[in-house]
């Protein structure tokens, strides 16, 4: 791939994240790479195809909104990981069926069919108390609530 493609891309999504104010999901999409490589190695071969022939130049070549191309790459990453669907947490907390794009101020989770954690693939950058737990439950498979200092 070309560096100065990728640096494209990169500027053109690190200027989306600031403008919206999102989170960058990037880290939580290298865990679902690194997952992908021991687990399912014919799905790391497409993530990596995908993110190379696809993501980048949609980005940078044809324009593509980079928040939703790489919310999609979450998507896919998320599916190669475990078959499920995408559900949006508003802020107060209810699920909705996911809508691309989804607003940055709701967290988007990955459910899997059977067993297993949800997956991150976007998170606001506050998460509210409703999403908090939600997080804590459904993604760190915590059973209790956290309990905020106050004073």
């Amino acid at each position: 791939m070309d560096n100065s493609l990728q640096a494209s891309a990169d500027e053109l999504f690190a200027d989306a994240l600031e403008a919206s104010g999102a989170r960058d999901p990037r880290e939580f999409y290298r865990d679902r790479l690194r997952e992908l490589k021991t687990a399912n190695p014919g799905g790391y071969d497409q993530a990596v195809a995908y993110y190379q022939d696809e993501l980048i130049p949609s980005i940078a070549e044809r324009g593509r909104d980079p928040m939703v191309a790489w919310q999609e790459y979450g998507l896919r990453l998320a599916s190669w990981t475990s078959p499920g669907h995408p559900v949006e947490i508003d802020e107060s907390g209810w699920a909705h069926p996911h809508e691309p794009p989804a607003s940055s101020a709701r967290l988007v989770l990955h459910l899997p069919d059977g067993k297993g954690r949800a997956i991150v693939v976007g998170l606001p950058t506050d998460l509210t108390e409703a999403q908090r737990a939600t997080y804590d439950l459904l993604v760190a498979g915590k059973q209790k609530l956290r309990r905020e200092a106050t004073e």
